[in-house]
């Protein structure tokens, strides 16, 4: 009897059906392609066991000081922290900051009423006191979440112990109270109310119910000025970090810098900080305009005004309606709004940078969406994938219809992207049609032009291995409770960090894998075969793995017939009674410390009849 060999493909191909995607693999499970073969993804472990921080990360940046400590800056909806070698920092920074006499009303609760004029905090805000006295057996000297803000007056916080009494008039003494920024939205939404529709269109004097104007979830904007951290929340004022200072400071306003920014960039290596979408007029935030940037005078973060006797400056873009991300590339710092792709070039005095338009029609999704690989930028647009070596090429994607037709376009703004150097991988995390956050991802292999899907894996940032000796990523839990540093009465919702391409495991769990073939035919024509033995091809397989083919005599079939063996790297072959056309393949795994590479199989045939 022949022995047939079946061959695939490298990548997943979704655009065609499952017949058609003969010869190839159609869906997969933490598996990459190496060489043109699938194999499992590394596994990934925490970096400190047993601490989350408060929030969903998005926006993290990687650097070293001039004493050699690694740093990694992490931005979420709630705080800005700092982890270095083992322990997460608060350095959120501090809006405001007041003396307060007998602000704490206890009711015999763990419920606190916080007595404060014009605090100007909201619900999920934080807050630290120190200097107070005990109150009813409550330490109030502590940082605590606010619950809620019954009046512009008050608010409330919870405390993890019960007062052992009623103080109506309020009591602690005297002592000083700091409010960190206000946190930002943890999703995407639709803004309703006035003004997002249009006029009179649900009845007069009624608020909409319907809205085209999309309220952005908050992300982070991260970059280095010599050893200290710039800092900038989406629409805020950019904060700098003087990391020499140590981790009990906290970052602290740039106060002659513009006080509303959608990004920040620092230029090599002339050394100028960018601001985009800032103010057209300096320190006035309703003069905000998404598509003006403004660049500060060379090494200096505190000049923003040009004049003749520094190199600041601006420009405002003409395409699009605001600017999504810029990455520092080949010579130039690319600008992507949300529909044109822009370069700025330094040309020297008196203009300092010059602004090209280099492609329209090509926009990026999200601030975290670019990625720049050796002077070639990636990025993903509203529609395709394209990337940009000096000339812009959209990206021929074999899963294209697979994302971009199950996509929540309302949270594209929170797609995060990682480069994995060492696999030759551009990985987008993005959310699927009626997902509030990132649920799949998509890979392309650039060296190989191969792409691939995931579900289930999902990093909300990354920063790829060069500061750490591997890749660090960040997972968000909606019903996890952050306590890095500890906050009472903080509510859910919290981000490990993880260290990737460390072993072959789930965080000490088994890694589920998976990938299945298109149909194939036994051989062309059409005679039916009887298969009875299988012989698999694997490479540095540890432990044991699932090789499960299904045999039928047409597309459609209902009629088909399954066999499933559980390989060892022993495994010479496995025996199977196979009767059919066509058939396909599916490799599966979930076993700790377990590892596979596939190269194909051979199967073993001879004519059968067709009744």
């Amino acid at each position: 009897m022949p022995l047939v060999k079946a061959q695939f493909e490298p990548g997943i191909d979704k655009q065609t059906t499952t017949y058609g995607a003969e010869g190839k693999w159609i869906d997969s499970k933490n598996v990459r392609f190496r060489t043109g073969l699938p194999e499992k993804i590394g596994g990934w472990e925490k970096i400190v066991v047993g601490k989350t921080i408060i929030g969903v990360v998005r926006g993290s940046h990687a650097w070293v000081s001039n004493s050699g400590v690694r740093h990694l800056a992490l931005g979420t909806d709630r705080k800005l922290y700092v982890y270095i070698e083992g322990t997460f920092f608060d350095i959120t920074p501090i809006r405001l900051e007041a003396a307060l006499t007998d602000p704490f009303v206890t009711n015999g609760t763990t419920t606190v009423t916080v007595k404060h004029t014009s605090h100007a905090a909201a619900v999920g805000d934080f807050v630290t006191y120190d200097s107070f006295s005990t109150i009813d057996a409550l330490d109030m000297n502590q940082e605590f979440e606010i619950i809620t803000v019954p009046d512009a007056n008050s608010y409330t916080i919870t405390h993890t112990t019960t007062a052992t009494g009623s103080t109506p008039a309020g009591g602690g003494g005297t002592g000083n109270a700091k409010y960190q920024i206000s946190t930002g939205p943890a999703i995407s939404i639709y803004g309703f109310g006035w003004g997002t529709d249009t006029w009179s269109s649900d009845g007069w004097g009624d608020p909409s119910t319907s809205s085209s104007v999309t309220l952005e979830a908050t992300y982070w904007s991260f970059d280095t000025f010599g050893e200290d951290l710039l800092a900038t929340r989406v629409n805020g004022a950019i904060y700098r970090w003087d990391t020499s200072t140590g981790t009990s400071t906290r970052a602290v306003k740039i106060s002659q810098a513009p006080t509303s920014n959608r990004s920040v960039l620092v230029s090599s290596p002339d050394r100028h900080i960018f601001l985009f979408g800032t103010e057209t007029t300096n320190g006035t935030p309703s003069t905000q305009d998404d598509l003006f940037l403004r660049f500060s005078s060379q090494e200096d973060y505190t000049t923003w005004t040009p004049t003749a006797e520094n190199t600041a400056g601006t420009f405002r873009i003409q395409d699009g309606s605001k600017i999504i991300t810029a990455k520092r590339s080949r010579g130039s710092i690319l600008v992507w709004t949300d529909t044109a792709l822009h370069a700025l070039n330094n040309i020297g005095p008196p203009f300092i940078f010059g602004l090209n338009q280099v492609g329209a029609n090509c926009g990026a999704v999200s601030a975290n969406c670019v990625v720049d690989v050796n002077g070639t930028a990636f990025w993903m647009s509203q529609t395709a994938f394209y990337q940009f070596d000096g000339a812009i090429q959209k990206l021929d994607c074999s899963v294209q219809d697979f994302v971009f037709d199950d996509i929540n376009s309302t949270a594209l703004g929170q797609v995060a992207v990682a480069v994995n150097v060492d696999f030759n991988e551009v990985t987008w995390y993005y959310p699927s049609e009626g997902e509030d956050y990132l649920n799949r991802s998509v890979t392309y292999n650039y060296l190989e032009n191969v792409w691939y899907t995931n579900t289930g894996f999902v990093r909300t940032s990354w920063v790829d291995r060069g500061v750490y000796p591997k890749p660090y990523a960040t997972e968000y839990s909606t019903s996890a409770t952050g306590n890095a540093p500890v906050v009472l009465g903080v509510t859910a919702g919290a981000t490990t960090v993880f260290s990737h391409e460390t072993g072959f495991n789930d965080d000490g769990t088994a890694m589920d894998t998976y990938i299945t073939s298109g149909d194939f035919d036994i051989q062309e024509g059409d005679d039916v075969f009887l298969c009875s033995r299988i012989i698999p091809d694997f490479k540095n397989q540890v432990g044991n793995t699932d090789l499960t083919i299904k045999f039928a005599n047409y597309p459609a079939s209902t009629n088909t017939r399954t066999f499933t063996s559980t390989t060892t790297p022993s495994t010479k072959f496995f025996s199977t009674r196979g009767r059919g056309r066509q058939a396909n393949l599916k490799i599966a795994n979930n076993q700790t410390d377990s590892n596979w590479r596939f190269g194909t199989i051979r199967i073993d045939i001879k004519p059968d009849g067709t009744r």
